[in-house]
C-alpha cells in the first residue's frame, strides 16, 4: 500500500498495526497468562517452543542453508546432523531436558547444529562471547554450569587447562580433542531421539551481556518469550514491507533466495534471532564470515548474491566508505542495510539515507534482556524518521520514566523502561542483580529515550555505565578495575565517546600515584595482558590532579569528558 500525501507515516503504521493484528490477521494479538500468574499481549500464531520454531525449518529441504568457505549446507543436511548429535547426546550421553549445553566457536554451521541439536531435546543452549579470554570463558562456563561444552580448536585452546577440574564434558568441531569427538556425535546411523514435553515457560536459553559490573550476566529467557521475540521481527518486516510497496516489489522482481551475510556474531542477540532462527524459519540462505573484512565481505555479497546486511554500525560504516559501494556492479543486490538503534553517528545515518535511498535499509532497538528488537524501522519510516530507533511493536509497552520511576510526559527524554512477554525470566543465578534491574515486571533499560506522537521512540543517551563498541557491550567498572591493577595508578575512570567507525570508543583518564611516570603505551599493554583486545581503552590520558567527586564521594564522569573531549579523535 502507498501513503498517501496527507496522511502521516505514523497514521499510516497505525492502520497497518490494526489490519494485521485483528481478529483472524497473520499478528493476532491475545493475553497470555503466563505461569506465576502475569498477564501480558502476544502474538496468537506464534509457536509455543523453541523446538516447534526449529522443525518448521525441515520443510525448505533440499534448498541452500549455510555457507561457509566452499562448505555449502542444505536443510536437509543441517537437519540430519541436527538429529545425529541430538540422538546421541539424548541417548548416548544422557543429556536430559533442562540440561545445560555451552556454546564457544566464531560463526559457521557447527554452531547452528550445536545451537538446534541442544534445543531439540529439551537442553539450554548456552552461547559463550568467543572473543572472550580464558578468564571471561571459565567464568560464564562457572556461572551456568553446563554438562557439555561444544566448541572449535581456538576456543578449547583457551580452556583446556582448567576445564578439566569442572566436569564439564567437551567436544571440539575441528578436531578430535576433547571427551566426545564429533565426528562420532554427527555420523550417520543413529537411533534418533525423544522429543521432550516442554511448556512455554520453561527455561530456553541463557544468553550472556555485559552490564555495569565486572562480570558478565547470564540472560535466561523461556520458550515463550524467544518464540514471540522471533514472530515478533516478522511483525516489524511485515510492517515495513507494506510501507514501502515499491522497494520491496523491486526486490521480489529479482526472483533470488533471501541471502543474509551473517557477520554478527550468533552469540549475540541479533545474530541468532534476526539472523539464524529467522533464516532458518523462512528458508532464507546464511552466508557465514568466519572474521570481519569488508573487502572480503564486498566479495562475498557479489558472490552469493547477498540481499540483505545487518550489522554492527562500524561494519556498516567500513561498507559504505568502499567507494562506489552503492552503485550495484559493487553491492550487487544488496536491497539495503541495517544497523542498531543507540549511540549512532549521525553522519554514518545520513549517509545510508544518500547512498541507499528508496532501498530497504533499516534500524531498530533491543536488547538481550528483551530478547532483541522491540522497536524497528526500515524503507519509507526509517526514510522518515531517520533519527529514530523505530517504531514500537504491539507486545511490548513502553514508559519513559524520571529517575524516581514516574512515567514523563510525550516527548520529554527519560529512562526507557519495558515490559512484555519477550523479556527475560531474570539473571541467571544472580537475585540481586535481577531485582535492581527489574521493578514490578518492568525493565529499567538504562538507556535515555523520547516516545514520540506516531510511535517512534529516539534512544538520546545512556545512563547505564556500559561502552558499546561495534556491538560488544564494555562495563566501564571492568576496564576501570584492571587499570587500578597497575602500582603505578591512584584511580582511574572509564567512559565512552563517540567514534565515526566504532560508534563509541573507550576512553580512560587516569591518575597515578606520586612520584610514579606513566605512558599510554605502558598502561595499554598491561591492559591488554589482562582484557580482551575489544576492552582496551582506545585513549588512555594521564591527569596530574585528582578526579573530580560529589560530595557522595561519587566520580563526576560528565565533568571528566567534558576536561578531555577536544584531546579525543
Amino acid at each position: 500500500m502507498s501513503t498517501p500525501s496527507n496522511v502521516s507515516i505514523g497514521e499510516t503504521i497505525k492502520g497497518i498495526r490494526a489490519r494485521l493484528t485483528s481478529p483472524g490477521a497473520p499478528f493476532e494479538l491475545q493475553q497470555a497468562t503466563l505461569a506465576d500468574g502475569r498477564s501480558f499481549t502476544s502474538y496468537r500464531n506464534a509457536f509455543q517452543t523453541l523446538p516447534q520454531l526449529l522443525n518448521a525449518g525441515r520443510a525448505h529441504g533440499a534448498a541452500e542453508f549455510m555457507v561457509y568457505g566452499e562448505d555449502r549446507w542444505t536443510f536437509d543436511r543441517f537437519f540430519a546432523a541436527v538429529d545425529a548429535v541430538a540422538s546421541r547426546l539424548q541417548k548416548q550421553q544422557g543429556v536430559k531436558a533442562g540440561d545445560r549445553i555451552a556454546i564457544a566457536m566464531r560463526n559457521r554451521p557447527e554452531w547452528a547444529v550445536a545451537f538446534a541439536a541442544a534445543a531439540s531435546i529439551g537442553a539450554v543452549p548456552v552461547p559463550i562471547n568467543s572473543f572472550g579470554l580464558t578468564s571471561e570463558l571459565m567464568s560464564n562456563l562457572e556461572d551456568t554450569t553446563p554438562t557439555w561444552l561444544i566448541c572449535d580448536v581456538d576456543r578449547f585452546e583457551r580452556v583446556k587447562q582448567t576445564i578439566g577440574a569442572t566436569g564439564i564434558k567437551v567436544t571440539v568441531v575441528d578436531g578430535e580433542e576433547g571427551d566426545v569427538a564429533w565426528s562420532s556425535l554427527v555420523a550417520s546411523g543413529h537411533d534418533g531421539w525423544d522429543a521432550p514435553a516442554l511448556q512455554a515457560d520453561d527455561t530456553a536459553l541463557i544468553l550472556f551481556t555485559s552490564g555495569a559490573t565486572s562480570r558478565a550476566k547470564g540472560v535466561e529467557s523461556t520458550h515463550r518469550a524467544v518464540c514471540q521475540a522471533i514472530f515478533n521481527i516478522d511483525y516489524i518486516g511485515a510492517v515495513a514491507a507494506m510501507t514501502s510497496p515499491d522497494a520491496v516489489a523491486a526486490i521480489m522482481a529479482r526472483q533470488l533466495q533471501p541471502t543474509i551475510l551473517s557477520a554478527v556474531p550468533l552469540f549475540h542477540v541479533s545474530g541468532l534471532h534476526a539472523q539464524l532462527l529467522t533464516s532458518l524459519r523462512h528458508g532464507r540462505r546464511l552466508i557465514f564470515v568466519h572474521r570481519w573484512d569488508p573487502e572480503k565481505a564486498v566479495e562475498l555479497i557479489q558472490k552469493e548474491k547477498v540481499t540483505q546486511f545487518n550489522g554492527a554500525p562500524s561494519m556498516v560504516q567500513q561498507l559504505i566508505n568502499i567507494p562506489g559501494f552503492e552503485r550495484p556492479e559493487i553491492s550487487g543486490n544488496l536491497s539495503g542495510v541495517g544497523f542498531g538503534g543507540g549511540a549512532l553517528h549521525p553522519r554514518l545515518i545520513d549517509e545510508v539515507l544518500g547512498k541507499f535511498s528508496g532501498r530497504m535499509s533499516g534500524i531498530g532497538f533491543g536488547l538481550t534482556e528483551s530478547n532483541g528488537v522491540c522497536a524497528g524501522s526500515s524503507g519509507r519510516m526509517f526514510e522518515a524518521h531517520p533519527r529514530s530507533a523505530g517504531v514500537l511493536s504491539p507486545i511490548i509497552d513502553v514508559r519513559i520514566a524520571d529517575l524516581d520511576g514516574q512515567p514523563l510526559p510525550e516527548g520529554q527524554a527519560g529512562e526507557v523502561w519495558l515490559r512484555g512477554v519477550t523479556l527475560m525470566e531474570r539473571y541467571w543465578g544472580d537475585e540481586e542483580s535481577t531485582n535492581n534491574a527489574v521493578h514490578d515486571g518492568w525493565f529499567r533499560t538504562g538507556d535515555i529515550g523520547v516516545l514520540d506522537d506516531e510511535g517512534f521512540i529516539t534512544i538520546v543517551d545512556r545512563i547505564k555505565d556500559v561502552i558499546n563498541r561495534s556491538g560488544e557491550k564494555i562495563a566501564a567498572a571492568e576496564v576501570e578495575a584492571c587499570l587500578l591493577l597497575h602500582e603505578g595508578l591512584e584511580e582511574a575512570a572509564v567512559f565512552s565517546m563517540p567514534h565515526e567507525v566504532t560508534g563509541e570508543q573507550v576512553v580512560a583518564v587516569v591518575v597515578g600515584k606520586p612520584q610514579t611516570s606513566l605512558s599510554e603505551a605502558l598502561l595499554r599493554e598491561f591492559v591488554s595482558q589482562r582484557l580482551a583486545g575489544y576492552k582496551v581503552p582506545n585513549k588512555i590520558l594521564v591527569r596530574d590532579q585528582p578526579l573530580p567527586r560529589n560530595p557522595a564521594g561519587k566520580m563526576l564522569k560528565a565533568s571528566i569528558r567534558k576536561e578531555f573531549e577536544h584531546l579525543v579523535v
